[in-house]
């Protein structure tokens, strides 16, 4: 095993080292340091937030599936500024190197990733999974997950009452919508009744931006025109200008 640093200052519940400066010292250190591959593969496998982020910034690439296993899995479930860097190496790769791309079937971490609570990172992620279309079983898996995501959005948003908290309903607000703006580009990749049941349900949300992003994917399609007829008339101008372009 390869020691980076003497981890004895390091906090295990957060990650992080015990006291901001020790912290502080260590990243700006490891950022003027060069690192092997294994070293950045072994951070990214163990090491604490600073050491991931900066590990997964500086890596060069991946060498073979468990390297891009170690790297996809630090997506979700850490640190927000961990998966941001992991986001944008991802992408990173898959546009520079076609060849590396089968090395990343993991649909269901992607779509985890795709409803990450941070913005830029759904950016990314879905960006990627563009990139993954032609990744055997790859948009089949990952558009049906989607899908379920969507639905459990769906459902969840319908049995809010009007106590419930506003931050509460944009969360899920939030998933459907990054739900939607997959689909967008994977909707060829779904059965037609689960796509006409989850645009269906859309165009009765009250949300503007979910009807929005529902009317993007009717264009797309040219599918279900009683739904496309019932949003190019709209109450919203928003909605509706989707299908005067």
């Amino acid at each position: 095993m390869i020691i980076l640093y003497n981890n004895r200052d390091k906090d295990l519940n957060t990650g992080f080292y015990a006291n901001l400066d020790t912290n502080f010292y260590e990243a700006c250190e490891m950022c003027d340091k060069n690192f092997s591959h294994a070293e950045l593969i072994e951070m990214l496998s163990s090491g604490n937030i600073p050491q991931k982020q900066i590990a997964a910034l500086k890596l060069d690439g991946v060498f073979s599936p468990d390297d891009a296993k170690v790297l996809v899995s630090n997506l979700t479930g850490c640190d927000g500024k961990i998966r941001e860097a992991v986001a944008l190496k991802i992408y990173q790769i898959l546009i520079e190197n076609s060849e590396l791309r089968a090395f990343f079937n993991f649909p269901e971490i992607f779509a985890d990733a795709t409803i990450d609570i941070n913005a830029n990172i759904c950016r990314l992620v879905v960006d990627s999974a563009c990139l993954m279309k032609n990744v055997e079983n790859f948009a089949e898996n990952y558009s049906n997950i989607i899908s379920k995501f969507a639905f459990e959005a769906l459902k969840t948003l319908d049995s809010f009452i009007f106590r419930d908290k506003k931050y509460v309903i944009n969360k899920q607000l939030f998933k459907l919508y990054w739900c939607l703006e997959t689909l967008k580009n994977f909707y060829k990749y779904l059965d037609d009744e689960v796509l006409f049941e989850v645009l269906s349900q859309c165009t009765d949300q009250k949300e503007y931006t979910i009807r929005e992003k529902t009317a993007q994917i009717l264009l797309e399609s040219e599918k279900f025109p009683k739904l496309r007829n019932k949003l190019e008339n709209d109450e919203n101008y928003y909605v509706k200008s989707v299908f005067a372009t």
